[in-house]
């Protein structure tokens, strides 16, 4: 018998939450998802303009740092596994029709990168629909991201697609949460050089990579599941997140008492004195998510520098989860790029820090931002945070989310040539 927590936040038989979406497809489910004064709705309003701005990159103060990514080649031991993700999409492109590959191929620049989210609801139809799709697209697809992921990082995103569909199991309405309710979509021509790269979005998964030189950008980056378990079926066991909830409360332990009170903005995941709007209706606590590509995010809290050894120790662990899913080189290389910058790197809580507490956190600096925040119930039937729905975003500030920072100059660098 299941004691999963989870179970006893089911909506009972026929509620309307449920019953008012059964049946319907992810095409149709969009088209009502869309409606004027819905939820859902005004989510679509507010965001559907925001992706349509000049990309400039998240920043702490609005001023954009220049020289953050200097772009060279990658250093030997720190390369992408650039020839293998080319063959695999290669693979892909001469297994699609012509019409498909015309859906599924955009300019390795393009602003649909910027479509991404993470709702169930396809506010954009970007690339293809892999659940639309033949089993053998769909493999090939996932080839490409396994071939490109580190094995834990592959682990972890195919997991999030798991747990989608055993979610819509368990709510009876696999038509729109299922393993494979999700865009796919590339970006520039494959090549063991030049840059391109390809992306996956949908409920609870979102990734976006791009390589070039060797190099490997791996942002934005958003995982999350509701509820972050599997506790029944071929996938039982199958969880996430345990590791980066555990750690947030490890370092929170391991602060004096004046820095963790420093580093708690607020200390109700809800509070009166939080101003109006920093708890979004989708995004509750998070601020780097879906469409928030030129957000501004001051730093908060306490700098990791000032940390005791065990808490920066600690707050590093949490910065090296958020970096798995990347191969070992691009890892490497990722690593050292937000070492040098810790001094510049601040922590900021919101919650309990207590085991079983909800919280949001974030760990920030000029060449990362890693939020996890507990969230209320979508699919479930609860309306303050649970531990088991959980959000999780991954963003790369000033410019290179997407690697268009690195993409900006090596198109200058080539044009130069071309001259």
């Amino acid at each position: 018998m299941s004691t999963a927590e989870f179970r006893q936040y089911l909506f009972p038989q026929g509620h309307p939450r449920i019953e008012d979406v059964k049946g319907r497809d992810a095409y149709a489910y969009r088209q009502e998802a869309r409606k004027e004064g819905t939820f859902t709705g005004e989510l679509v309003k507010g965001w559907t303009p925001l992706y349509l701005n000049e990309f400039r990159g998240v920043t702490e103060d609005g001023t954009l740092r220049e020289g953050l990514y200097p772009f060279a080649p990658a250093l030997p031991g720190e390369e992408a596994p650039a020839a293998a993700m080319a063959e695999a999409a290669e693979a892909l492109l001469a297994a699609v029709s012509a019409d498909d590959r015309e859906k599924l191929t955009y300019p390795v620049d393009a602003v649909e990168w910027q479509t991404w989210a993470n709702p169930e609801f396809m506010q954009f139809d970007t690339g293809l629909r892999l659940e639309f799709q033949p089993r053998d697209i769909r493999e090939k697809a996932l080839a490409l991201v396994k071939a490109s992921l580190s094995p834990e990082g592959y682990e972890l995103a195919h997991g999030m697609m798991l747990i989608n569909g055993f979610l819509g199991e368990v709510v009876g309405l696999e038509s729109i949460l299922n393993e494979f309710s999700y865009n796919f979509a590339l970006y520039g021509t494959p090549h063991q050089s030049a840059p391109w790269g390809w992306q996956l979005y949908g409920h609870h998964c979102a990734v976006n990579c791009l390589v070039v030189e060797g190099r490997m950008s791996l942002s934005p980056v958003f995982f999350g599941a509701e509820p972050n378990e599997i506790d029944e079926g071929p996938h039982a066991g199958t969880a996430a997140f345990g590791d980066r909830i555990q750690l947030g409360t490890n370092l929170m332990a391991a602060l004096p008492a004046e820095q963790r009170s420093a580093a708690t903005v607020y200390q109700q995941m809800v509070d009166p004195a939080m101003p109006e709007g920093r708890v979004h209706p989708g995004d509750e606590r998070h601020l780097a998510g879906a469409f928030q590509d030129n957000r501004v995010i001051p730093f908060e809290g306490i700098r990791v520098s000032d940390m005791p050894a065990e808490a920066q120790h600690i707050a590093l662990s949490i910065v090296e989860k958020f970096v798995l899913p990347l191969p070992e080189g691009p890892r490497a290389a990722r690593m050292r790029e937000i070492r040098e910058h810790l001094d510049e790197t601040w922590f900021s809580w919101i919650g309990g820090h207590e085991p079983g507490d909800v919280f949001y956190y974030r760990i920030q600096s000029p060449v990362i931002i890693a939020e996890l925040d507990h969230h209320c119930g979508v699919f479930l039937d609860y309306r303050t945070p649970k531990q088991f729905h959980v959000h999780t975003v991954l963003r790369t500030p000033h410019g290179n989310d997407y690697g268009r920072s690195w993409v900006r100059q090596w198109q200058a660098a080539h044009s130069e040539l071309a001259r």
